[in-house]
């Protein structure tokens, strides 16, 4: 089966059974962590998969706690994530995810949305770092989005006024605007970044992305080591397609960031090399990749699992396991910049697997 995932497997997560994956040849220890694991829909099985086996390869010391994430309807036909997976990241406060498939006008939200909502991911943090070996149109970007995760257009308030009329309610609160403010500033100072610039449309929405500026403008002052700026979203973007490169870090509310972060991710290749973030307030956080499920092209061993291994890369980092996310990062991109075992969507002709073995033997030269 592709991506090394066997029936045994399979089945398991086709009844909701619960599947442990432990680190090849180590004792587990108080040291290692356990992270729950939610391969998703159409390729995420193989990119996981792919994902596990470089860990083991870098022997990091992660065990993984796996569990299957589709909208099931509680009671009073409110709609949440299986018991099983809440409570597992309920208990490791880390999660590495594949891609959800998402409903187009069905009865049940999307599941990255649920999943945000459930554990107050209030921030999604994306890097976006051009890849040396792979060509775009780009080269030397170097910035970070990062967007409010919980309120703004997706707080999920719509409704019919009249017939034909529907509303749907921006919410901004001061809270949630601070709160992300303060996370921007404290991410730009920890990761030795200038410059913060709040995305805005306060011109225009003036009480609402008024509120929003409002907070960047007062947690500023608290942070003089890092310069902050403010420009309104089509000036960033005319100017992102100008020259990336002037921009570090931007903030900014949930659908200017829903948008923004992906053309990023386009400046350097598009979402199959681009890793993404949620961190929780209670210090619950899920990495992901955040391409599509690709069900053209699932089960044949042809997806490419660099977006999801960079994820889980940050995912390390976080844990401040940088030794290993250095290691599996270099290989990655050592493999990348050789461009002889490049998956289709990279200008290759390799498979999911040979992609990975490549990483993974590279991971064993640098040891």
């Amino acid at each position: 089966m592709a991506g090394g995932f066997t029936w045994r497997s399979m089945v398991s997560r086709l009844l909701g059974g619960i599947k442990q994956h432990k680190p090849i040849n180590r004792t587990l220890s108080s040291d290692v962590h356990t992270v729950t694991l939610i391969p998703g829909d159409g390729i995420g099985p193989e990119i996981s998969s792919a994902v596990m086996k470089i860990f083991d390869a870098a022997n990091a010391p992660i065990q993984w706690e796996e569990r299957n994430v589709t909208a099931i309807q509680g009671t009073g036909g409110k709609w949440m994530i299986p018991l099983d997976a809440k409570e597992s990241m309920d208990r490791n406060k880390m999660g590495l995810k594949g891609p959800l498939k998402t409903p187009i006008a069905a009865g049940h939200p999307s599941m990255n949305l649920l999943l945000r909502k459930t554990f107050d991911l209030y921030a999604n943090v994306r890097p976006c770092v051009s890849i040396e070996g792979y060509k775009t149109p780009y080269t030397e970007v170097n910035l970070v989005t990062i967007r409010e995760n919980t309120e703004g257009e997706y707080s999920g308030i719509e409704h019919v006024i009249v017939d034909g009329v529907v509303q749907s309610i921006k919410l901004i609160t001061e809270d949630a605007s601070r709160r992300i403010a303060e996370f921007a500033f404290e991410y730009a100072r920890n990761n030795q970044r200038s410059t913060v610039t709040a995305v805005h449309k306060a011109n225009i929405m003036r009480m609402s992305d008024g509120l929003f500026l409002k907070k960047c403008r007062e947690v500023a002052e608290a942070y003089k080591d890092i310069k902050f700026n403010e420009m309104y979203l089509d000036t960033v973007c005319l100017n992102m397609v100008q020259d990336p490169t002037q921009f570090d870090v931007l903030v900014m509310p949930n659908l200017y960031g829903d948008i923004l972060s992906d053309l990023c991710a386009g400046l350097i290749g598009g979402l199959g090399v681009t890793p993404s973030g949620n961190i929780g307030a209670h210090g619950v956080a899920i990495f992901e990749s955040v391409h599509g499920t690709a069900p053209d092209i699932a089960g044949k061993d042809l997806a490419n699992p660099t977006a999801l291994l960079l994820s889980a890369v940050m995912m390390l980092n976080h844990l401040k396991l940088h030794e290993y996310a250095k290691k599996i990062q270099t290989a990655c991109f050592d493999t990348i910049k050789a461009g002889k075992t490049m998956t289709k969507d990279l200008g290759g002709n390799s498979k999911c697997s040979e992609f990975t073995n490549e990483i993974c033997q590279r991971i064993k030269d640098l040891e």
